[in-house]
């Protein structure tokens, strides 16, 4: 459906995105995730062919993006952050504006037009001048014109931003309709949106692919530890003359909220391993009864800081090496003029001694 191959773009010396390469598949919703400046409008801009790629290829549908434009963007609809709409048109107007501008033949435009207002539910403001519409129904509006003409994909850039919470449902509502019949690429930094209507993940973070999986496969990706909540009646000396004999514990630490006469938990197991079982039994067996014992999952905004802080780290560390050779060549060159200055005035001595001399 869609190739991105080593994809890079340049502004002067910022790289944007940066050797970026990935596939969407047919008939599912991915989302597009990343922190503002991390790449992710830029990307969509040049998959919808409104950017030239500095290196890199585009495919839609086997179309390169570069050498058949025309061909490629009949394949997409596309939805910018902000709708590209004319205020001083009715709804339908502009509906019928942009069929033309897709080349939808003539007989066909009323019907679709028609067809596509009653999917995104725009029918009875269809006569209304844009201007005049909630934020909710001009994001239906462009919602429209993105599938007008019917495109196997639709790439929307975030579609919830500036949506009151009625809105957010009813759009998140929507894109779940439209992805009976399109593949649907949706950038949002809104996680919880993304983790509730979308297939599957890809992160991105200053220009770079993190990670790409479903959203119960990065869960799994990140689970390289098991953290374990547990409330029970007793003090802590006890807790933790218990919690010594149990192996495979990494680190624990006790929680200030616990409830009186009893200790709260946080328990970090090795390898990922589940150990909730031995904790109840010991528990129990030494007269120290459990309220509650919980198996912490980690949430997607917890993988999304991980993963792009991470990228953030690998970054500084790089930058802070490039300073320490720029430092150590610094020096190197210091020491190279002391040692010239040196050998000059050790010559400029000989020459006077021998000046004397004569």
């Amino acid at each position: 459906m869609i190739k991105v191959e080593n994809l890079v773009k340049k502004y002067g010396d910022h790289i944007a995105v940066d050797n970026l390469s990935f596939e969407v598949e047919k008939g599912q919703i991915y989302g597009f995730l990343g922190p503002n400046g991390a790449g992710k409008s830029t990307t969509m801009n040049i998959m919808t062919g409104y950017l030239a790629a500095s290196d890199g290829l585009v495919e839609i549908n086997g179309h390169d993006i570069l050498t058949e434009p025309e061909k490629a963007k009949k394949c997409i609809g596309y939805l910018p952050e902000l709708p590209p709409l004319y205020p001083d048109m009715t709804v339908m107007e502009y509906l019928r504006f942009v069929a033309e501008l897709k080349r939808v033949p003539k007989s066909e435009r009323n019907g679709q037009i028609q067809e596509i207002m009653g999917m995104v539910e725009i029918e009875d403001v269809s006569e209304r001048l844009i201007k005049n519409l909630s934020k909710g129904y001009k994001q239906r509006v462009g919602l429209a014109q993105a599938i007008i003409g019917y495109p196997d994909v639709i790439i929307l850039d975030e579609p919830m931003v500036g949506l009151d919470p009625k809105q957010i449902i009813e759009i998140r509502e929507l894109i779940k309709r439209l992805s009976e019949n399109h593949t649907i690429i949706l950038s949002s930094h809104i996680l919880s949106e993304v983790s509730t209507i979308c297939d599957y993940i890809m992160i991105i973070s200053k220009g770079k692919l993190v990670a790409s999986d479903t959203p119960e496969g990065l869960q799994k990706l990140m689970k390289k530890s098991t953290e374990i909540e547990l409330t029970a009646f007793g003090d802590k000396d006890k807790a933790e003359e218990i919690i010594s004999k149990i192996d495979h514990i990494q680190t624990y630490s006790f929680e200030d909220d616990s409830e009186e006469n009893s200790i709260k938990l946080r328990i970090l197991t090795e390898d990922n391993i589940d150990i909730r079982k031995e904790l109840s039994i010991a528990f129990t067996s030494n007269d120290m009864p459990v309220l509650s014992m919980n198996k912490v999952e980690k949430s997607l905004e917890d993988i999304f800081l991980q993963l792009t802080e991470s990228v953030n780290e690998d970054i500084e560390d790089s930058d802070m090496d490039n300073e320490a050779k720029e430092d150590a060549s610094a020096n190197v060159d210091e020491k190279m003029i002391k040692a010239d200055k040196i050998t000059e005035n050790a010559e400029l001595k000989e020459e006077e001694q021998n000046d004397g001399d004569l």
